[in-house]
């Protein structure tokens, strides 16, 4: 396979030319906030069964292109997006496409926990209910499911009726995932999820992210160094050299070569704590 390098990216790998082998492929995406122009030229290829990690400096467009995965930038006025990005081989941009069925199929988890206020079970029941799932059974089997795969069951199995609004914060966050794994989406984007919580649900959340990875296809912005080295397969690196000029992406491949052997001298840079 020929390398695919768009102007200003450097490639670690060797990026899948045929889109259907990638759960994301991502060609020449440009995004504006009305006439700032906030992404250039975005390329890169998102591989299925993987953990894949954005990072950069704050204010560099990771947080913004993640939105841009799911369409939640839709909902900011004066948005505008161009160039390709393929789910699955489908263009997510493209005429037809329903924003809300998207965002069902591909599930984001934010930087604070944001469970809804209502009970631990609930929570958990709300999407398959909107999905028409009636039968009390099918729905202790699901949030049981989802539970345990968000490494929360044995911690609230006995207390499902509480509010989960009631629960730390770190207990919150996984309750989200539970609520997004519920509704078995095809990509989890996962927005700094470890920011705001405590260091033992850190690690359960990296753990459940090792987990999961085979059935849905990950990826976390985060600003921890270590823990992109420590959970993701892949690690895309997104920079703003000056300020009011767009992001771009400088560098993007395997995790073990991004933080060990990089191509381009400013990921080298960022990740030995020279600047960022």
């Amino acid at each position: 396979m020929a390398t695919t390098t768009a102007p200003g990216t450097k490639y670690a790998l060797e990026l899948v030319n045929r889109p259907t082998d990638a759960t994301y492929y991502v060609r020449n995406m440009n995004f504006w906030y009305g006439d700032f122009n906030a992404l250039t030229d975005i390329s890169l290829d998102v591989m299925p069964h993987s953990v894949t990690a954005f990072i950069g400096p704050s204010g560099c467009g990771k947080s913004t292109f993640l939105r841009c995965m799911n369409r939640m930038n839709d909902l900011i006025d004066g948005t505008k997006v161009e160039g390709t990005m393929l789910l699955n081989g489908a263009d997510i941009y493209g005429s037809g496409v329903d924003p809300v069925d998207l965002r069902r199929r591909v599930g984001m988890i934010f930087q604070q926990p944001n469970p809804f206020p209502q009970s631990i079970y609930d929570n958990v029941a709300y999407g398959p209910r909107l999905q028409g799932v009636k039968r009390k059974s099918d729905l202790d089997d699901i949030v049981e499911d989802s539970l345990k795969r968000a490494n929360l069951w044995k911690e609230v199995k006995d207390i499902l009726d509480k509010n989960g609004l009631a629960i730390s914060g770190g207990q919150q966050q996984r309750l989200c995932i539970a609520r997004v794994l519920a509704v078995q989406p095809e990509v989890l984007l996962m927005d700094e999820p470890c920011s705001a919580i405590d260091p033992t649900s850190v690690q359960k959340i990296e753990d459940l992210m090792t987990e999961i990875k085979d059935e849905v296809t990950i990826i976390i912005v985060t600003h921890n160094m270590q823990q992109a080295a420590r959970v993701s397969d892949y690690t895309s690196f997104f920079l703003q050299e000056v300020a009011g000029q767009p992001a771009v992406l400088v560098e993007t491949g395997k995790t073990g070569d991004i933080f060990t052997t990089p191509i381009d001298k400013r990921t080298e840079d960022y990740i030995t704590g020279r600047f960022g």
